[in-house]
């Protein structure tokens, strides 16, 4: 295992510091999430967490949590999430983000905010100081709306790229069936307001650029050798 990994898998093992038992769960989606779905199926089989259910954000998420034992529950059938866990792949510092590397992010947003309390699990590669630096925001749209809403994209100031699969022909699908244009910005000054304003054009589902309070940014960092836990 690289070090990168190995930081995804430590960082998931802090962030066991947050679940306590009889509690529902939003379970993000992506590669560190991986871990920390691997981590609350051990310590279910191991007894030490009790009476936990989970809420997929994605069909990822959904069958790891079964195949680790979670009882796994529908979003309409929860009144309350207690907890959301989730990756991202970039976080400014004012702990907003962008989401949706995986294509999940119009799930994740809708779990994610509606939980009582929302952490980060990360390694630190995912640290930039203006969000859009590394990675663009993704934006889910009906098919039948992607090119009306790249041309309002770019009325905004963004390069709007139609995202295409890999070992199959034609367009990324997401989970809702739906397009996603990677949308590039020179800057992004205002990540509050532009979240708001992609979401007002008409087609857009949902955009990748996550604005709510945070309760913790857990950042797994390497140096001289030793793994080290930053919060933010």
């Amino acid at each position: 295992m690289n070090i990168k990994e190995e930081l995804k898998k430590f960082v998931a093992q802090k962030a066991m510091d947050f679940v306590k038992n009889n509690m529902t769960i939003g379970l993000g989606s992506g590669s560190t999430m991986v871990y920390v779905i691997d981590e609350i199926g051990k310590k279910i089989k191991s007894g030490e967490l009790k009476n936990i259910s989970g809420v997929p954000t994605s069909f990822q998420s959904s069958i790891l949590g079964m195949e680790n034992g979670i009882n796994m529950l529908d979003f309409n059938s929860v009144k309350k999430i207690d907890l959301a866990i989730d990756g991202a792949d970039e976080i400014d510092p004012s702990k907003y983000l962008i989401k949706g590397g995986g294509g999940a992010h119009t799930r994740e947003k809708f779990i994610d905010y509606y939980a009582d309390k929302f952490i980060v699990v990360a390694d630190e590669s995912k640290l930039v100081d203006s969000l859009g630096s590394t990675f663009p925001v993704p934006v889910e749209v009906l098919p039948e709306a992607y090119v009306s809403v790249q041309y309002r994209l770019k009325k905004m100031g963004g390069t709007a790229i139609l995202r295409m699969a890999m070992k199959k022909a034609g367009p990324v699908i997401t989970d809702q069936g739906n397009f996603i244009l990677d949308t590039t910005f020179e800057t992004i000054n205002n990540p509050r307001q532009m979240e708001k304003e992609i979401n007002n054009i008409p087609g857009v589902l949902e955009n990748g650029l996550f604005t709510r309070e945070v309760e913790a940014v857990l950042i797994g960092s390497y140096k001289e050798g030793n793994m080290n836990l930053i919060r933010l």
